[in-house]
C-alpha cells in the first residue's frame, strides 16, 4: 500500500499494489498496521458501507458535527466518480480549499477523507458501486450539508449541470459561508 499526501496534506491517496494474471486479480483494499505507520494514530473504523448510483448521481457535500464526525476510506469497485474533500476547519491553512481525485475500478485508488472534511462525489461512469468505511457511526441529529455548487468552493464536478442527479436533501444544503465548521485547533479524534 502506498499512500500520497495531497495538496491538502491530511487528504491522502491510497495505492494499493494489485497482483494480476490472465485469472483476475488481487489487492489488500485496507492494511491497519500500515495506515498506522503513515499515520502516526490508529483510526478505528466501525463500519462499512456501499452505494450504487447511476451517470450524473452527485452525492455531497455531506459530514457530520462532533461527537459523530467521521473519518472515511472511500473507494469505486465499479465504474468511475470524482471524489471530493472540502476543508471546513475554521483557522486551518486550507480552509475552504478542496481535493478532488479520479476513483475508478481500474485504479484501485481509494481517498482518506478525515474529521473536519465534508465529502461528496459525482458518477462519471454508466454506473457506479462506491464503498467507504467509517470510524463513527451515522447520527441524524449531527448530519450536516454544504451545497454542491457553492460559489465560493468552485467545485468542477466534471458534469454539465443539467445532467446532476441530486436528492431532494442535497438541493437543500447550506452555502459555505453559512455552513458550520469544525476548529482546527481541536483535536477531532481526541
Amino acid at each position: 500500500m502506498k499512500f500520497i499526501r495531497t495538496e491538502i496534506p491530511d487528504v491522502i491517496i491510497c495505492e494499493p499494489q494489485v497482483f494480476g494474471d490472465e485469472r483476475g486479480y488481487f489487492i489488500e483494499s485496507f492494511r491497519e498496521d500500515k495506515l498506522l505507520d503513515f499515520l502516526g494514530h490508529k483510526i478505528n473504523f466501525c463500519q462499512d458501507n456501499e452505494s450504487k448510483s447511476s451517470f450524473g448521481v452527485l452525492r455531497g457535500l455531506h459530514f457530520q458535527l462532533p461527537p459523530f464526525a467521521q473519518t472515511k476510506l472511500v473507494r469505486v469497485i465499479k465504474g468511475r466518480v470524482l471524489d471530493v474533500a472540502v476543508d471546513i476547519r475554521k483557522g486551518s491553512p486550507t480552509f475552504g480549499k478542496h481535493v478532488a481525485v479520479e476513483l475508478t475500478e481500474e485504479n484501485k485508488k481509494q481517498l482518506l477523507v478525515p474529521r473536519g472534511f465534508a465529502h461528496g462525489f459525482s458518477v462519471l461512469s454508466e454506473e457506479a458501486v462506491f464503498a467507504y468505511k467509517v470510524d463513527n457511526y451515522y447520527s441524524p441529529e449531527c448530519d450536516r450539508g454544504i451545497t454542491f455548487d457553492d460559489k465560493d468552493l468552485g467545485i468542477d464536478w466534471k458534469l454539465p449541470l443539467e445532467e446532476l442527479q441530486l436528492s431532494q436533501k442535497d438541493t437543500k444544503q447550506s452555502s459555505f459561508l453559512d455552513a458550520e465548521y469544525f476548529d482546527y485547533n481541536i483535536d477531532l479524534y481526541a
